[in-house]
């Protein structure tokens, strides 16, 4: 199947890539001009990037090499996105412009008279082809008058100007997108969100948690991206910290100096930590023997009694059938005070359903990025129940960020990342 699935994904590359070439390269270049050259090289290279950066890791390829070649392999994605986007409505636009002058053309050549033949022996010629002073009739010059345009140079003539005009505007309004999309993606953001829980006492009224998830160090964020996400969240000072998963998308000994900056994290009650399903394409034993050495403290499937409401974490589902293992709710939640508020550290959104089964006060989750980048936003909201930001389900409440990093192309549109700090109220208070 996953065989099949990567057979279908190559085939759709290659034809995505065809289409762009004849629309960006073959219908607006000359044959054995440079940029004809050159940008045909680039068709060819581009994807082959694109997809070491997507499976470089299974293939074996060593992480040095994956750092140089996700730069341009995942930002050609987002490109290769957009312009496609931009690209293919614009293929209307190009069929009304070329018909448009094709019409005119014809009109024009419809109204325009034809020129009348003289007749051998007309008035003004002799029938011995001597003119009327005697002298020789001489053929027309061809030379005298240009001829005109042929209407199918006009029409190549067109097509030329239309296609360049729809080739330079999809290309700026794609760079332009990306550009802005790969600044947003850095600019971190600092959100607050106010929780009431009943069940929480009165002295834990104002208390704040800070949720980061999807951190997503890697070949292309590492360490300085660590940083920026501590920095954030020390700033805001908060009384806990809570990381719910996908912190990483390479192996420990790759990342050792990219994830340092987060022994650095400080809270009154500390930090934890929960995996997501990036967690589990790695070998996830060491990442989170990893993490326990930074300081922070791993919930797989357990929970913590901190002075004013149960903290507790489960695995991600994509965990189950693995060796670390999947969610396990009854272990993490069975034997609590139920009189207790507890906050439920579970990666996916989709867990809020066995959440809400075992009476949990407020789920911290991840994994949508907020869909990282429109139009992926309606394909996110259809797959999780709640995208990004705070909602009710029965007397649970279910937050989820999105998310600090990113997947793939370190690009984000309509979807800016964040820090997030919770501070929760009591219905006491």
């Amino acid at each position: 199947m996953l065989i099949g699935a990567a057979v279908v994904f190559t085939l759709l590359l290659g034809g995505t890539h065809w289409y762009l070439w004849r629309r960006l390269v073959r219908d607006v270049s000359a044959p054995g001009g440079w940029y004809r050259k050159v940008a045909t090289v680039a068709a060819v290279l581009l994807p082959v990037l694109s997809l070491l950066a997507l499976t470089g890791r299974e293939l074996g390829v060593p992480f040095g090499a994956l750092q140089v070649v996700s730069w341009p392999g995942y930002y050609w994605l987002a490109m290769l996105l957009y312009l496609m986007l931009f690209l293919v409505p614009a293929e209307l636009l190009r069929w009304a412009l070329l018909r448009r002058r094709a019409a005119r053309t014809q009109e024009a050549a419809a109204t325009t008279p034809a020129p009348v033949p003289v007749a051998a022996g007309a008035p003004g010629t002799s029938a011995g082809g001597d003119t009327p002073d005697g002298t020789p009739d001489e053929a027309p010059d061809a030379s005298a008058a240009p001829e005109p345009a042929a209407p199918e140079a006009a029409a190549l003539s067109r097509r030329l100007v239309v296609s360049r005009g729809i080739a330079v505007g999809t290309g700026v309004l794609a760079t332009g997108v990306v550009g802005y999309g790969a600044y947003a993606a850095r600019r971190l953001t600092t959100k607050r969100v106010g929780v009431t829980l009943a069940k929480l006492p009165r002295a834990a009224h104002g208390y704040r948690i800070a949720v980061v998830s999807d951190i997503h160090l890697g070949p292309i964020m590492g360490r300085a991206h660590c940083q920026n996400v501590v920095d954030h969240i020390n700033r805001a000072q908060p009384d806990l910290i809570t990381v719910v998963g996908d912190l990483v998308d390479a192996e420990v000994d790759d990342l050792r100096s990219a994830v340092a900056p987060l022994a650095g994290l400080r809270a009154r009650d500390g930090a934890y930590f929960v995996t997501g399903n990036h967690e589990y394409y790695l070998d996830t034993a060491a990442w989170v023997d990893h993490v326990r050495e930074l300081g922070l403290i791993p919930l797989a499937n357990a929970r913590d009694e901190l002075p004013y409401f149960d903290l507790a974490g489960v695995n991600d589902v994509d965990g189950e059938g693995s060796a670390f293992g999947g969610p396990d709710f009854e272990a993490a939640l069975g034997d609590r005070d139920r009189t207790r508020a507890t906050v439920l550290m579970a990666h996916q959104p989709v867990q809020i359903h066995d959440a809400v089964d075992h009476g949990v006060d407020l789920q911290l989750s991840g994994h949508t990025h907020g869909g990282q980048m429109w139009p992926f936003t309606y394909l996110a909201a259809l797959s999780n129940p709640t995208l990004a930001g705070l909602e009710r389900y029965g007397d649970t409440q279910l937050y989820v960020s999105r998310g600090a990093g990113a997947w793939g192309p370190p690009v984000r549109v309509g979807a800016d990342p964040d820090v997030t700090i919770i501070e929760l109220a009591s219905a006491q208070a």
